[in-house]
């Protein structure tokens, strides 16, 4: 779905006119009319205001125009209820809930991940020891451990 129609829909589902919207990103009805029309598309900071008014990610508004994974873990973030917080409550699209939430991290060692990964997603199909070997290769590769070694 394109940024026009997203915005349209979540616009109406919200029961907002153009002119409450703008009211509440700080911008004119006209420009509200030209991003439902597809004519421009909001700025950054107008897409985090509204990521937060509206609880959906930039990704989301944008059409999800490319594939989310969790930079801790690895998990594909596909559905804003994954995504994780910050204590504000805005989104973070770089980690999952799991990995990140009000502020904090979950994971300080990729040993610790890698063992929690392997003990829960095991099964007959993929044994512990795949599990491990999996995790031992994407994470070094994922940008919250690159940035800890």
């Amino acid at each position: 779905m394109e940024t026009k129609n997203i915005i349209l829909e979540l616009r109406t589902k919200n029961g907002m006119s153009q002119d409450e919207l703008a009211e509440k990103v700080f911008v004119t009805r006209q420009a509200v009319s030209r991003w439902e029309t597809g004519e421009t598309t909001p700025n950054t900071e107008t897409l985090k205001l509204l990521s937060k008014l509206f609880n959906v990610s930039i990704n989301t508004l944008l059409g999800s125009p490319q594939q989310l994974f969790c930079q801790c873990c690895g998990m594909p973030l596909n559905e804003d209820d994954i995504l994780s917080r910050e204590t504000d409550g805005t989104i973070n699209e770089e980690y999952c809930k799991w990995c990140y939430h009000d502020g904090k991290y979950t994971y300080s060692d990729m040993d610790s991940l890698i063992n929690f990964c392997a003990e829960t997603f095991a099964n007959e199909n993929w044994p512990a020891e795949a599990v491990r070997a999996h995790m031992s290769e994407l994470l070094p590769k994922l940008n919250y451990w690159k940035k800890l070694s």
